[in-house]
């Protein structure tokens, strides 16, 4: 029998001008077609166009002139303002990142080694993804102003006599996205803590290490590919949000991404919204290869999988 299907594949094989090696070669793409084109149309087409728009040239009479022009590449990388702003928009991202895995981590370590409620205590951890962000954005205004929740506290209290204004500034901006980014670096965090042994803990325990000891030996070092795929996913979201600086943040509090939209949607300037996006796009780009050329990604797929 199997001498015989061994012939008939032969015959098969010599008859079929597709070899069986060549179809099973080719079935994986086959297979990825769909999400490869699907890639193609709504990342690739787009970046390609605003690639092109980058060297267009924005006219005095408002209309765009088509061409190979390097005045927008010039002016967002020789306008010290851009860089301010750049720096700014990183520095705070930093910051937000930071907060949020001081924050996240001890809340995904109570989740994972919780025993009974860990379900209520994920659906209590995905309901902001629930809610809007421009809502949940806004809400702080209703918290932190002039007439909100905490100043009439304060006043009721006798704290103060006049409300104090904590709105619009570069802290609030700060909350604003840690209260934004915080459940994504909870849910990296508890992923890479869920897939961790007990019994580790258990045995380094048995050897003589402290709870404390044990943490830090163990627990630590193996959850550290979830904090730093929360840490560079909330670094890059970060950086490139617009919304809270636009909701929460005063004049001199803009991000990098405002003056993409400002450049776009209110100056109708394209070709400088364009470099300007490409811009932020570079860096964060760099900043995603310099952690893969120390960390590695395959580390960061550790902690999601």
């Amino acid at each position: 029998m199997i001498g015989g299907f061994a012939q008939c594949r032969q015959v098969f094989t010599r008859g079929n001008p597709m070899s069986i090696e060549t179809r099973e070669a080719r079935q994986p793409w086959i297979l990825l077609s769909p999400a490869l084109t699907a890639i193609m149309l709504l990342l690739f087409v787009p970046l390609s166009f605003i690639v092109v728009y980058s060297f267009w040239l924005r006219t005095a009479t408002g209309a765009d002139q088509v061409g190979f022009y390097l005045d927008n590449w010039a002016e967002a990388l020789s306008d010290r303002f851009y860089r301010d702003i750049l720096f700014s928009t990183l520095r705070i991202a930093a910051i937000t990142t930071a907060v949020c895995a001081l924050m996240g981590y001890p809340a995904a370590y109570f989740i994972a080694r919780s025993k009974g409620n860990k379900a209520i205590l994920l659906l209590l951890l995905m309901l902001p993804f629930w809610i809007s962000y421009i809502i949940r954005t806004m809400s702080w205004i209703n918290i932190l102003g002039v007439s909100g929740a905490f100043n009439s506290v304060l006043i009721s209290l006798g704290v103060i006599s006049e409300p104090i204004q904590m709105l619009y500034n570069e802290t609030t901006v700060i909350l604003g996205l840690v209260h934004f980014l915080l459940p994504f670096m909870v849910l990296n965090i508890y992923v890479s803590l869920d897939g961790i042994d007990t019994n580790l803990e258990a045995a380094a325990n048995s050897l003589g290490a402290t709870k404390w000891q044990s943490f830090l030996q163990v627990t630590l070092p193996l959850s550290l590919p979830g904090l730093a795929a929360g840490g560079l996913l909330c670094f890059v979201l970060g950086a490139g949000t617009y919304i809270t600086p636009l909701v929460l943040g005063g004049p001199r509090d803009a991000m990098f991404a405002n003056l993409v939209f400002e450049a776009i949607i209110t100056q109708l300037n394209w070709p400088l919204g364009s470099a300007l996006s490409l811009m932020l796009l570079a860096v964060l780009g760099a900043l995603v290869m310099i952690y893969n050329r120390y960390l590695g990604m395959a580390q960061l797929m550790k902690g999601l999988g």
